[in-house]
């Protein structure tokens, strides 16, 4: 008899018995209310009469499914991203919400929506760090009653579609072209300039033609299949230029 009372007792107690690591809390329900928290260790619960819910208070992260949003130029594009977060108050977790997991999905699939509808096409590409901002706001101000910190909200894809791309393709080809071409009627502009002032540097200098002329020839190098022809030496055109003052 008492083999059977303290084989029962035994069995109670190991069917009692709770471990929770270092960052799980428990939420205890006794008769189905509210009664405590149980923190890292070797914890009883009583079976029957009381319940346990383990929370993790690590972060964790939360997929946001891809889906369309149109944004603000009414151009359709396929968003999907990530919920970087972690409890802060186990017992409004799990009393407040029925499944937090899944709420703050739903919630930040529509803060997304809304964030991304009101802005342009080119904002959404460019400011994706502005876009995530603006959720994680949104996000945290609602779930803080659940007990939830929303850390980070990260945008991982967004898709448009694929005529959209080649026109955005074409688009910015056309943008390097002119880049190019202006680059380069600069750099025409410049030598024009430079090429104007040495030869005005040239004009004022008497010497400054024929030492160019040497460094020219220098310039050719001594091969012999090299064939200079000088239509009029360089002295000649000065003592036309020099009579051409004269007179």
């Amino acid at each position: 008899m008492w083999g059977y009372v303290i084989g029962a007792v035994v069995f109670l107690i190991v069917i009692s018995i709770r471990v929770l690591k270092e960052y799980e809390k428990g939420v205890v329900l006794t008769l189905g209310r509210f009664t405590g928290m149980r923190t890292a260790g070797l914890r009883f619960v009583f079976p029957v009469i009381q319940q346990m819910t383990r929370v993790d208070l690590r972060v964790r992260t939360i997929d946001i499914d891809k889906q369309q949003v149109m944004t603000l130029d009414n151009v359709p594009v396929n968003v999907n991203g990530v919920v970087f977060f972690r409890v802060i108050k186990p017992e409004d977790a799990i009393l407040k919400v029925q499944d937090y997991e899944y709420a703050i999905a739903q919630y930040a699939q529509t803060a997304l929506r809304d964030v991304i509808g009101g802005m342009s096409l080119d904002t959404v590409l460019s400011e994706r760090q502005k876009i995530g901002d603006e959720i994680r706001v949104i996000v945290d101000k609602e779930t803080d009653q659940w007990g939830l910190d929303v850390q980070v909200i990260k945008l991982q894809d967004i898709e448009v579609p694929n005529d959209l791309k080649q026109i955005m393709s074409r688009q910015a080809a056309a943008e390097r072209e002119k880049r190019a071409n202006i680059i380069k009627s600069e750099g025409d502009r410049d030598a024009a300039k430079n090429l104007a002032l040495a030869a005005e540097t040239m004009a004022k200098s008497g010497g400054a033609m024929q030492l160019r002329t040497l460094q020219t020839l220098d310039g050719l190098g001594p091969t012999a299949s090299n064939t200079v022809v000088m239509a009029l030496p360089v002295e000649v055109l000065e003592f036309f230029k020099t009579h051409a003052k004269k007179k």
